[in-house]
């Protein structure tokens, strides 16, 4: 097995991005991205990939503590440089320290503003002054006791996202090593502190580099728990208690953890947890399950349970209408998405007004799309070799996840993506140890239709709004 990403797959990786740029450039020179965003996607791409070969090699080989010293200072310190670049330069985009069109972020930072003024006042319910949906509570309530005690920085509020986002790099790390071993939780944890993505939440006020950390942090710890010989009861409360902060971000990441709980509860083998603890969790997750539910979280759920079928078509036909829309979504449905689910989105390479962030990330998602051959490399040998049931909790947890994006209207949006990567990174990293030569060339193949998706992807965002 490879304990390393070898430069055979790395540089076909980078010549495969600088040869989407210039084919699209070529095609399309109308609408040429700006050159700053060039620039940004070329660092994002070129970057991972150079040093996730580099670093892979590097520290394959030295002892535990220092690759975890190593890893979690480099995590910290790239994001810190980023969340410090980010901030002077919305500044020169915007005026402001937020992005384009930041509606969500400039809601976080003033909604915190006035928690901070009412924690000061004495008033600690915050739920109920926000007056906002329980799944969008937990940001809010977060930033505001950060202003609250550390002051209204909207650096240092960030400069905690940097910490947060080094600290989940560290749990992958744990997670990957009790479930593949140890090279390939070393492969992991430097495929997430390189990606782009989870580095880039870290510069805004968005709340997914939080929403990430406690994602990983349940997994890992129940993960813990169910593959842990000592089995001590305390351990019980932590997942629960995580699994109740994750229903105030996003309801949907409070249902996939519970599902992916109970999923493991009844398929994982008598290699994770043997027949006594099964039932002693069953037992815990069930009382948990009926003892919170109810009130706020029920009524949520079955909102985003009755919305299933309709919230993605009527978004869809709202971007096909709206100045500037693409006429060609209306078209999309969960029946094109879940089968690209791995994949998408494609990276943006075509000036498109009002998608800067898009354009500005457009390296981020081209690594993604070519990580997602060695996700699907991985997750076909784990179901034809029947092992797929020692690794249910944190294959349940992704599947999950993706499955209830792709139905929906967020199937393609980036952002919605994002809380996945940290277990994605940690799946293509064994793919790429199962490499083989013979393998090889359905790698040659992959990056073959990733350049042709990319063209096509290029055209359907200038073709949907009549620019070509």
């Amino acid at each position: 097995m490879l304990n390393y990403f070898p430069q055979y797959f790395t540089k076909r990786a980078i010549y495969l991005y600088l040869l989407s740029m210039v084919a699209v450039m070529v095609l399309f020179n109308a609408f040429i991205l700006p050159t700053t965003y060039i620039i940004l996607g070329f660092i994002e791409a070129v970057g991972f990939f150079y040093f996730a070969n580099l670093q892979t090699i590097r520290w394959g080989q030295t002892a535990e503590k220092s690759f975890l010293r190593h890893i979690f200072f480099l995590a910290l310190v790239l994001r810190i440089i980023y969340v410090v670049f980010n901030y002077f330069f919305m500044i020169y985009e915007t005026g402001i320290p937020f992005e384009h069109a930041a509606a969500d972020v400039l809601f976080y930072d003033s909604a915190a503003r006035l928690g901070a003024d009412q924690i000061a006042a004495g008033n600690y319910r915050l739920y109920d002054f926000f007056g906002v949906p329980l799944s969008d509570s937990g940001e809010v309530t977060y930033l505001s006791y950060v202003y609250a005690i550390f002051g209204k920085s909207i650096m240092f509020a960030r400069l905690l996202k940097a910490l947060w986002s080094a600290l989940t790099c560290v749990l992958i790390y744990k997670l990957a090593k009790r479930n593949f071993g140890e090279q390939v939780a070393r492969m992991a944890t430097l495929f997430c502190v390189f990606m782009p993505n989870l580095i880039y939440y870290t510069g805004t006020h968005l709340k997914e580099t939080e929403m990430t950390f406690l994602m990983v942090l349940f997994v890992e710890r129940l993960d813990d728990l169910l593959r842990n010989r000592k089995f001590k009861i305390l351990n019980m409360l932590v997942p629960v208690l995580v699994v109740a902060v994750l229903f105030t971000y996003r309801t949907a990441v409070g249902i996939t953890a519970i599902m992916s709980f109970f999923t493991t509860l009844v398929f994982s083998t008598k290699r994770v947890m043997n027949f006594g603890r099964r039932m002693i969790l069953i037992v815990w997750v069930a009382s948990v399950v009926v003892f919170f539910w109810g009130g706020q979280i029920q009524m949520e759920v079955e909102g985003l349970w009755e919305g299933r079928l309709t919230n993605q078509s009527v978004s869809m036909q709202d971007r096909a209408t709206m100045k500037g829309g693409n006429k060609f979504v209306e078209n999309l449905s969960a029946a094109v998405f879940v089968p690209l689910i791995f994949v998408i989105p494609f990276p943006t390479v075509v000036n498109i007004e009002m998608q800067h962030f898009q354009m500005m990330i457009n390296g981020g998602n081209f690594v993604k799309n070519l990580m997602a051959f060695f996700v699907l490399l991985a997750l076909y040998h784990l179901v034809k070799t029947g092992k797929w049931r020692d690794y249910t909790l944190i294959g349940s947890f992704m599947l999950f996840y993706l499955i209830i994006i792709a139905f929906s209207k967020f199937a393609a949006v980036e952002r919605f993506h994002l809380p996945i990567i940290p277990f994605f990174m940690t799946f293509a990293a064994y793919g790429v140890s199962l490499i083989t030569n013979k393998t090889k060339k359905y790698y040659n193949i992959y990056i073959v239709l990733l350049f042709v998706a990319i063209i096509g992807w290029s055209w359907f965002k200038l073709g949907g709004r009549g620019l070509i």
